[in-house]
């Protein structure tokens, strides 16, 4: 009977992350077609190519060393040294490759993986139509697999010191993912500086509208879907039968949250959900119907419940993803005016604050719930999501992504060329095949118009 059960839970376990994992890799899909929706036709290649160079650069730097970061940094260095449960997940360990006796660990780094990506694509974002692309993809590396596996460890680890001493709790990324990656993205894009003709001279902002709104609409939708998968990934999924005399008795659950406090899928679909659709609403009133907002609404909405919502009430999240909309909203225009900074498709706001305000909230809503299951750690509380917003957002987000782009300005490679933004990334890095079309065109025009003269 023990055999059964423990290959029940191996073959659950592994297909569990396995499908979640490709429910993710729709995350990328969308965020690829949502910036070429949100870029002009002329970068639409550089835009893709950027984007999916993201995915071997991040796989095999996590795979060398991200991931053994998650392992052994949950107390380095404040607390202690580096875990023993590190060197299990170097690359030449025996877990890191086809070994029967473990049939887990490969979808496990799978899915912390798409994280990785998601928190390299949210920097990508916004920073389109003016960035280089080998500028971007050494912040795809840094965020991807240095920065964000660092706050993994100390705050999404259940052994983490900001979990057992702060009483830090983010069950669903609000702060380790979403806050870090719009500090990230903040840092650069200040650096960066906005798109030509972004401000007008008098200094207000201008609206640059989407290229395609259907594929942003259909990119958001995925993104949508992908978060879902997402949403699953971060639950550990656990059969914990209570066994006597042949029979299952005693409790059972299903899953549990990333701090391993028991949980179901049931929870968090009510959650998702609702947190969802008090986003949607939420952006549509507060920005009169504006169709990027509305659906970029939803987004910012879930996120700002993430939180907390392995422990939120569905109206709970409900209302707290409304109330995360409406303050991102007016600090995304505000920040925008004030500092005449260029976030092309809102991903500073709607990941990056709305990360931050969710922490806050959480901090108040589950004031005095435990942060883990375990003994002596610290209770939630309003200061220790404060400081791990902090945290997340400013000293592991905004200043390594301000840092490195102001070394890669001063080097000249971070910004394209004044003359390649207005002709086109695409033509200037790709060369593609409508632009050289059009080139030959316009030299035939000119040679026929300059050699072959009219008839008598």
């Amino acid at each position: 009977m023990d055999g059964n059960l423990n290959a029940i839970t191996t073959v659950f376990t592994e297909f569990y992350y396995w499908v979640t994992v490709v429910f993710m890799f729709l995350i990328h899909v969308g965020f690829c077609m949502y910036e070429v929706g949100a870029s002009r036709r002329r970068n639409h290649m550089h835009t893709l190519m950027k984007n999916v160079m993201v995915i071997p650069l991040v796989t095999v730097t996590f795979f060398f060393f991200g991931w053994w970061i998650y392992w052994a940094f949950p107390m380095f260095p404040f607390f202690g040294g580096l875990d023993a449960a590190g060197n299990a997940n170097t690359p030449w360990s025996d877990t890191m490759g086809t070994n029967l006796s473990d049939r887990i660990t490969g979808v496990f780094w799978a899915a912390f993986l798409l994280f990785s990506w998601t928190a390299a694509s949210i920097v990508s974002g916004s920073v389109i139509e003016r960035i280089r692309s080998s500028a971007l993809w050494v912040h795809a590396v840094m965020i991807g697999s240095v920065w964000w596996i660092i706050d993994a460890a100390w705050g999404w680890h259940y052994g983490g010191w900001m979990v057992k001493y702060l009483g830090y709790h983010d069950a669903y990324a609000s702060g380790v993912i979403h806050a870090i990656a719009g500090g990230y993205a903040l840092g650069v894009i200040m650096v960066l500086g906005p798109r030509i003709g972004k401000f007008s001279k008098n200094g207000t902002p201008r609206d640059i509208p989407p290229h395609n709104p259907w594929m942003l609409t259909i990119g958001i939708f995925l993104i949508y879907t992908g978060f879902w998968g997402f949403y699953a990934a971060c639950n550990v999924p656990v059969i914990s039968p209570e066994v006597i005399g042949g029979q299952i008795t005693g409790t059972t659950w299903t899953a549990t949250n990333i701090y391993l406090a028991p949980t179901s899928l049931s929870a968090i679909t009510f959650n998702f959900l609702m947190s969802l659709s008090g986003g949607l609403m939420a952006a549509y009133v507060v920005s009169r119907g504006d169709a990027f907002w509305t659906f970029s609404g939803g987004l910012a909405g879930v996120i700002t419940a993430s939180a907390g919502n392995d422990l939120y009430h569905p109206i709970q999240a409900m209302l707290i993803a409304a109330v995360g909309v409406v303050i991102v909203y007016k600090m995304h225009y505000w920040v925008e005016r004030r500092f005449k900074l260029d976030d092309a498709v809102g991903a500073v706001a709607v990941h990056g604050y709305s990360g931050v305000v969710g922490l806050i909230i959480a901090g108040f809503m589950l004031w005095g719930a435990p942060s883990s299951p375990f003994e002596g750690y610290a209770a939630i509380n309003p200061l220790g999501q404060t400081i791990g917003a902090v945290i997340m957002f400013f000293v592991l987000g905004f200043l390594p992504g301000w840092g490195l782009a102001k070394i890669q300005a001063a080097a000249g490679v971070l910004r394209i060329p004044e003359e390649v933004e207005l002709q086109g990334l695409d033509y200037a890095e790709h060369h593609s095949y409508e632009d050289a079309k059009s080139e030959i065109i316009e030299a035939d025009k000119r040679y026929l118009a300059n050699n072959i003269k009219p008839a008598k």
